[in-house]
């Protein structure tokens, strides 16, 4: 690992480090073959030298032994029947990653890449972003790896089905609350809360978030880790003397993070050039039409590729990486883990880029992140920049339990102020352990600290 250095003791940063080295060389060897969950683990661990140097307790309590360990990981079959009448099976996952500040809570992912490695990096990463938010939740995380692609909406009804009789036995409104993820939208969310209703028979809004407006959801949900991808990136932009009006972004993806971070990037005044799926990225120099990229993503569920039809000033290049490579003021990573690799990163700084803010979970390799931080280019790591899903998933908990609706204005409201002092929690840690703007670290101390604090408060050492 490259352990940042610490301004404290000597003797007590000497210690810090090797303390670290352990935790990582025990979680690497507990964990052999899951290397997503290794690179989240490490960019972690990096971070804490200068907070273990000052404060000593979170070593001598046996912190991170407990933290770096999942508190429970579920796996299970999960059979389901295509429309050809073949029976088809794949794996459930579900890890209850820390539970110390409140019920886990996280998003479920269906894709074919879903594996314990990524589930437990997500659910681990999840524990600390949910932390920033100032919400009463634990991190969790769950999936299969299932691809909705292709299938038809009887099949993936089927599926979700299946998924949720089981997944159902370990989840509850006050133990753990999924959400959506990537492969997992309102139709899923649907299909899943429907079925576990008839597996428990009662109508248990707070089980799920992310759930139809009719039945229990929050207005500005779907909205919420775009928009709230921009109003951190609107902080971190204007404490340096940027602004995003007149700025021109390009934004990796064209999910519901990606959409929305370009829609409220546009309101704001900036100029959105390019968009991506997995296939490749589309460049329009008049300002991305977002209508269009709706009407392709949400509505007809196609392929990127089929914005140059309705837009033949655009283009299309085939292989999403090279979305790195068109010069802009912000780059949004918005689409998945490690797509920003070293090179992409140093492509970006040769183009002047002023800031980089991460919408998706773990999206910059440790090589590119340490390029932008090199570089001074403002960096928004992940679990700060895209924790208004999980905030206002939250507040979607909190509406349940009330049995009442928020308008959107008031939860775009409460939006903005978590993502305010989310922003401002990683200044405070930055400035108290003289960080030098580093937010990656800040945002890992900061987050840490409030579970690390309530675990020592609860005795769970």
């Amino acid at each position: 690992m490259n352990l940042i250095k610490s301004k404290h003791s000597t003797d007590n940063t000497k210690r810090a480090h090797d303390y670290l080295d352990e935790i990582y060389t025990t979680v690497v060897k507990r964990n052999y073959s899951e290397k997503e969950f290794h690179q989240a683990v490490a960019l972690f661990l990096r971070s804490l030298v200068p907070l273990l140097a000052k404060y000593p307790i979170y070593m001598e309590k046996g912190i991170l032994e407990q933290i770096t360990e999942p508190e429970r990981l579920i796996t299970f079959r999960v059979p389901w029947v295509d429309d050809n009448g073949k029976t088809r099976v794949n794996r459930g996952l579900r890890v209850q990653f820390n539970s110390a500040i409140g019920p886990y809570k996280g998003g479920l992912r269906f894709h074919p890449t879903v594996d314990s490695s990524i589930i437990k990096f997500l659910g681990f990463e999840q524990t600390f972003k949910n932390s920033l938010t100032g919400q009463p939740i634990g991190g969790g995380k769950g999936g299969a790896d299932f691809d909705p692609k292709g299938k038809s909406d009887n099949e993936i009804m089927r599926f979700c089905q299946s998924f949720m009789t089981e997944l159902a036995k370990y989840i509850g409104p006050d133990v753990d609350i999924p959400a959506g993820d990537i492969g997992v939208g309102a139709r899923e969310i649907g299909y899943m809360f429907g079925q576990y209703k008839k597996v428990r028979g009662a109508f248990e809004a707070g089980v799920l978030t992310g759930k139809g407006i009719g039945y229990g959801g929050s207005l500005g949900r779907k909205e919420s880790t775009g928009f709230g991808t921009i109003y951190f990136v609107q902080e971190m932009l204007k404490d340096s003397g940027f602004s995003l009006k007149g700025s021109t972004v390009i934004v990796s993806g064209s999910g519901n993070v990606s959409i929305y971070a370009m829609e409220k990037a546009r309101e704001l005044g900036a100029k959105i050039v390019a968009c991506s799926d997995s296939n490749g990225y589309i460049y329009d120099a008049n300002g991305i039409n977002i209508d269009t990229v709706k009407q392709i993503k949400e509505v007809e569920y196609g392929r990127i590729s089929e914005y140059i039809i309705k837009h033949p000033e655009a283009s299309y290049s085939e292989g999403c990486g090279g979305i790195w490579t068109i010069p802009c003021d912000v780059a949004l990573p918005c689409a998945t883990q490690n797509e920003l690799d070293e090179q992409a990163a140093l492509t970006l700084v040769r183009n002047n880029v002023k800031a980089v803010a991460e919408g998706a979970n773990m999206p910059s390799t440790p090589e590119a992140i340490d390029v932008f931080l090199e570089n001074k280019v403002l960096f928004g790591p992940a679990k700060a920049v895209n924790a208004g899903g999980v905030a206002v998933s939250s507040l979607e908990m909190a509406q349940n339990s009330m049995r009442l609706s928020w308008t959107f204005e008031e939860v775009d409201a409460k939006l903005q102020e978590i993502m305010k002092n989310i922003y401002q929690s990683c200044v405070d840690a930055a400035e108290e352990f003289e960080l030098d703007g580093n937010f990656e670290a800040a945002a890992n101390i900061a987050g840490f600290r409030k579970v690390a604090d309530a675990m020592i408060a609860q005795g769970v050492i």
